[in-house]
Formats: structure tokens, sequence, C-alpha cells
């Protein structure tokens, strides 16, 4: 079996294809043939030894993904040769199968494809979180989304669009509005710098956003603060690209409330991960949002879909496919 490893923490090249050896299943695990597995920046965090460092190298990426079920232990009565699943969070995922507890997979509807399924359930778990759980998107309000036209983004823009809010998207590039307007964003703005406050304001009336979701890292921290309004809301995510530092609770203006949100906590049980996946999957079904992939990568070339990535040339969701589904 092929897998992308990599050799120690480093850059992309630290990114190499090997051979491996599966272990037999476990109680309680399944097998399975991956179609596709997801790219996140979760997984360039783990490449430069910002997460799994208790796991010795080589390891192998990636977490996400979606395939179909070769083989289950006695024990797993809930799924059966030949269905197909998709998963969150499965480490190892970045191969041509993979072994994941049953609890961790989610049923994949007809309907919907093996490479919506596999874009779908890191970003789309993620955005649900953020617009429902972590702050619940009302009808009227006004949210800022930075990198708005990366997959997660494009996902976060629908979902407070189908819950009556409004989109501020930022973007680094011009070219990107496009994408993030198409997905319902009400304004984009195009910025490199971390100086969009003052237009968002100009956006707002003056008032500030209600939400803002920021996972740019430090440059964009002060901007986004700048941005909310009186007892705004702040959701910051993603720790690859660091954190802002220490913060002075007291000098937090406008009784504005800072929160750090954490996707698994939408997702805490087997339960609730299969009855947020199924939601996402009708919602695309109905129409209600859909999955932009901006790009597709052979396994092999899994170094290439980080360096681009880091790049921040891509758009939309990228994934990965093992050779028989290139």
């Amino acid at each position: 079996m092929k897998a992308m490893i990599m050799t120690g923490t480093g850059g992309p090249d630290v990114i190499q294809m090997a051979d491996r050896q599966l272990p037999p299943l476990a109680a309680g695990q399944v097998l399975v043939e991956v179609s596709a597995a997801g790219v996140n920046f979760m997984d360039i965090g783990v490449r430069r030894g910002l997460a799994w460092t208790d796991v010795p190298d080589p390891k192998v990426l990636g977490v996400e993904g979606a395939g179909r079920v070769i083989e289950v232990a006695e024990d797993v009565t809930d799924l059966n040769e030949g269905d197909r699943v998709a998963w969150a969070y499965a480490p190892g995922s970045y191969s041509e199968q993979v072994i994941i507890p049953a609890d961790m997979l989610v049923p994949v509807p007809d309907g919907i494809d093996d490479f919506t399924a596999a874009s779908i359930m890191m970003q789309g778990l993620t955005a649900s979180h953020f617009a429902t759980d972590f702050y619940q998107v009302q009808p009227g309000d006004f949210a800022l989304v930075h990198a708005a036209a990366g997959g997660l983004g494009l996902l976060l823009t629908q979902i407070i669009k189908l819950h009556g809010g409004q989109v501020i998207g930022r973007v680094s590039r011009a070219e990107k509005a496009p994408l993030v307007k198409e997905a319902g964003a009400d304004h984009v703005i195009i910025d490199q710098d971390g100086d969009f406050a003052r237009e968002v304001l100009e956006l707002t009336n003056g008032m500030g956003v209600h939400v803002v979701y920021d996972g740019s890292g430090p440059k964009t921290f002060e901007g986004s603060i700048a941005s909310l309004r009186t007892s705004g809301t702040f959701c910051w995510y993603g720790p690859v690209l660091g954190g802002p530092g220490p913060i002075d609770i007291m000098s937090l203006p406008k009784s504005i409330k800072i929160g750090y949100a954490v996707f698994s906590d939408h997702i805490p049980t087997p339960q609730r991960l299969r009855e947020n996946a199924a939601r996402l999957f009708q919602w695309i079904k109905a129409g209600d949002i859909y999955v932009t992939i901006g790009a597709t990568y052979p396994l092999s070339e899994a170094a290439r879909a980080h360096a681009d990535m880091e790049a921040r040339i891509t758009m939309g969701k990228l994934l990965l496919l093992p050779p028989a589904s290139s």
C-alpha cells in the first residue's frame, strides 16, 4: 500500500511516498479504500512540528477523506463491506487504504459523490460549528470572514447566508473576489497587509460587525478587533499561522468577546458527528450550500499541494487522489 509520509519536521520536501503495511483490524475498526483525501492547514501544522509531536517519524499525513469499506472487524455491526463512508479526523489518510474506528465514520448518502464528501467533512463541520455553536448567526448579523476564498471561507460564507447573515469577505488577491461573491458574500475586501478595518467600518455605517472569523494569524488580529462592534464576538481559529501573543484582557475594547473555536467541540460523540455531517449532506442535496473543489492532485504530489496552499495561490478545497481515483 502506498502512503505519503513525513520523514521529519520541515517544508514540503519532507513529504515522500512510501510502502506501508497495515496491521490486522482490531476491535471496532474498519479498513477503508480511500477515494479522496482532503488537504488541510492542520496537515501543514503537523508537518511543521506543531502537532502530533508524540508520534515518531516517519508518519503518514492527512486526517480527512472519503472512500469505500473493504473490511470490518467482527464486532462492527453498523457498517458493511462496500458501504461509502467519509471522515473528518482519521490520522494517516494520505494513503491508498486507512484503518479507522467505526465510530469516526459517517455514511455517505446517495446523491453525494466521494469528492464532495471528502471536501465537506473537516471544513464543513468547522464552518457549521463557527456559525451555529460558537456564535449563532442571526438574521441581519454582519460577519467578517477572513481567507474567504479558501475551502473553509467559502462554506462559512454560505452557512452564514443560510442563517440570514450578511458577509464581508476578505481575500488577498483580486482574482479571488468573484469566487467569494458567487458564494454569496455581500462585500469583498481585497487586502494583503491587514489594513481592512476602515473599510469594514464604512460598510457597516461605522458600527462594525457582530462576529469576525479570523484564522489568518497575528497580522490581522488588531484589525479584526477594530472591525467589531460593541459586544461583538471574535472567533479565532487555526494554530498554523501562530497566535497573537499574550492578551491584556483589560485592554479589550467595546466589551468584545474573544474565543478559540475548535471543530471537535461540534462533534463530541459519534451521534453528533453523524447528525451534523448528515445536516451538511442535506444542505448540499437541497442546494443550500455547495463545495468548491479548487484543485485535485495525485496522491504522489502531496508536497506540491502543501506548497501551493502555503503560497496562498489556491482557492476552494484541495484533494489528493490515490491512483484508482486519479
